[in-house]
């Protein structure tokens, strides 16, 4: 059955969430109830990857994440990092994390395959063009399905070379991410090329702008909040195809939406 990933950002500008929770047990409160709800990940990020963000330094992506990783950790809950950082996946895994989530697929760090590697953790590799700040200079593609495809064997060669063994790699064609909103779809659509690659895929397609569009009325994207009913309904054929995950914001409605699919497959 397709697994969901709460997306849990202890930022004070992500897109949809930013500035959600004032305190560290606000944001662990937060977690705690997303695992409730059937999160089998909350996937904790300090550090916005919305289009135009701008980084935050080391000190503060570390103060903001690794409390809060911390205290979802010692109450049994399933943690990803979501980070580009090896020194913030380092003290993630450390406070107890099992999972390591990043947007680069291990091109912004160096240093991160081979962390990865010698912590024995999950890691998600997304496709990664460049920085938040100026990834949608990098949107241009001939064939996105074949690309994105091409740039995420890549990555898993790159793992494998690093000592990250494929069964535990999962691969994100990183919708939203240096993609025009037509992009995304064709990404979606092109799934099962994806999956030929393995082992695992995960997609995120929560409230993002693609959705926002699709739903616009009078010329004005739908508000990221009410994107949920979108966001779930892509959570339902993603797990028709087959994928590993789905990374959400709304927990509770794609846990929905996957048991209607799995029901329906399972009736076939």
């Amino acid at each position: 059955m397709t697994l969901v990933m709460g997306v849990l950002n202890v930022t004070p500008d992500s897109f949809s969430d930013g500035g959600r929770y004032a305190s560290v047990a606000d944001a662990i409160e937060a977690g705690r109830q997303m695992a409730e709800r059937g999160a089998a990940w909350i996937d904790v990020g300090g550090e916005s990857t919305r289009p135009g963000a701008q980084r935050v330094s080391l000190e503060t992506e570390l103060e903001r994440v690794v409390p809060v990783v911390s205290g979802l950790a010692v109450q049994g809950v399933a943690v990803s990092i979501d980070t580009t950082r090896a020194t913030v996946a380092r003290a993630c895994v450390t406070a107890g994390a099992a999972m390591v989530n990043d947007v680069s697929g291990g091109l912004a760090d160096p240093q991160m395959l081979e962390t990865v590697a010698d912590l024995e953790v999950d890691y998600v590799a997304m496709h990664w063009r460049a920085h938040s700040a100026a990834m949608q200079e990098f949107t241009a593609y001939d064939d996105v399905v074949e690309e994105v495809a091409e740039s995420l064997q890549s990555r898993l060669q790159a793992c494998a070379e690093a000592g990250i063994g494929p069964d535990r790699v999962i691969l994100d064609p990183g919708l939203g991410f240096a993609k025009e909103t037509h992009h995304n779809w064709e990404l979606l659509a092109g799934l099962p090329r994806l999956q030929e690659i393995g082992p695992r895929v995960l997609v995120g397609a929560s409230r993002k702008r693609f959705l926002g569009a699709l739903l616009a009325a009078d010329g004005q994207p739908r508000d990221a909040a009410d994107r949920d009913i979108a966001t779930a309904a892509i959570s339902a054929l993603a797990a028709m195809h087959g994928v590993w995950g789905v990374r959400v914001h709304d927990v509770s409605g794609s846990i929905d939406a996957i048991k209607v699919a799995q029901a329906w497959q399972e009736a076939t």
